[in-house]
């Protein structure tokens, strides 16, 4: 396996309805194959609005089963057809009263290898999402891929530590973060979470937002996507606060094993002086 991994990433602006939200998302996967990535990830709920501004019951026609959804289904035909690794965050009903905030892996051969259920959610005006989702119960699986191992950590659950921690221990050298997050409320966390995150375990990360104002509130989600190195460093320059985009960079996964080395954060962990951070 090459160390170095072209990576991609999606920020959009809602279109309006599911079907060419799909669309334009695929037509994105195709260039980004097209110029050399070998995986995708899509933002929080790609295929639908940030419906969470509000807490109404229509909105759970979103929802959809994974893997088995016409959506899923649909981006395993694109794994197949690019050959891509690809990252696909859904609004998922397992079963009647059953909903998670989730995101499908699928590999390069459109094999599914699994889903992340977001673990944290908030419940805060203009984030409802307790009304909606359940919370995670997958734990924290990295999934072994075409181009190497892949975890997933979802918007509200990048501001705890402890899952980051637990991607890293189970091996994850690049980990998506699809988010929805809006502009004056955490602009400064979105400059500095995910780059201490990848400092402090050692590994890639892609940090996505979506971008625009939507139609069911006033939340103004800033984009300002990016991938960041595990010395804490954007890999290229971040996305548009404004307009949509696809990102596209080259990864080192050599690097990982060098900062290990370097700063050994891992050898010097103290799991046995920890039992009061699980405490109730």
């Amino acid at each position: 396996m090459a160390n170095v991994v072209r990576a991609a990433l999606v920020q959009c602006s809602w279109t309006g309805d599911t079907e060419s939200m799909i669309a334009k998302h695929e037509e994105y996967a195709r260039q980004a194959a097209a110029q050399g990535a070998r995986v995708i990830g899509f933002q929080e709920v790609f295929n639908a609005p940030y419906f969470c501004q509000v807490q109404e019951a229509e909105h759970y026609r979103w929802a959809e089963p994974v893997p088995d959804g016409p959506t899923v289904r649909r981006m395993r035909e694109l794994a197949r057809e690019t050959g891509m690794v690809m990252v696909v965050p859904v609004y998922e009903v397992e079963q009647s009263g059953f909903y998670y905030n989730t995101a499908a892996v699928i590999d390069a051969d459109g094999s599914f290898l699994g889903k992340y259920r977001k673990h944290h959610i908030p419940q805060v005006k203009g984030f409802w999402e307790k009304y909606y989702f359940k919370p995670g119960n997958l734990g924290w699986p990295v999934f072994d891929t075409a181009v190497g191992k892949v975890g997933v950590y979802i918007c509200y659950d990048r501001h705890f530590p402890e899952g980051w921690r637990e991607l890293g221990l189970a091996g994850a050298q690049l980990v998506y973060n699809p988010s929805a997050t809006s502009r004056g409320l955490s602009a400064y966390l979105w400059q500095l979470e995910q780059p201490a995150a990848a400092v402090a375990n050692e590994y890639f990360v892609a940090a996505i937002n979506r971008v625009g104002v939507e139609e069911y509130g006033d939340n103004d989600f800033y984009g300002t996507s990016y991938f960041v190195d595990p010395r804490g460093r954007l890999v290229g320059e971040a996305a548009s606060d404004k307009e949509e985009e696809l990102i596209i960079r080259d990864l080192d996964f050599g690097l990982i094993d060098e900062v290990r080395r370097q700063w050994a954060f891992y050898r010097d962990r103290r799991p046995d002086a920890y039992d009061g951070l699980v405490k109730p």
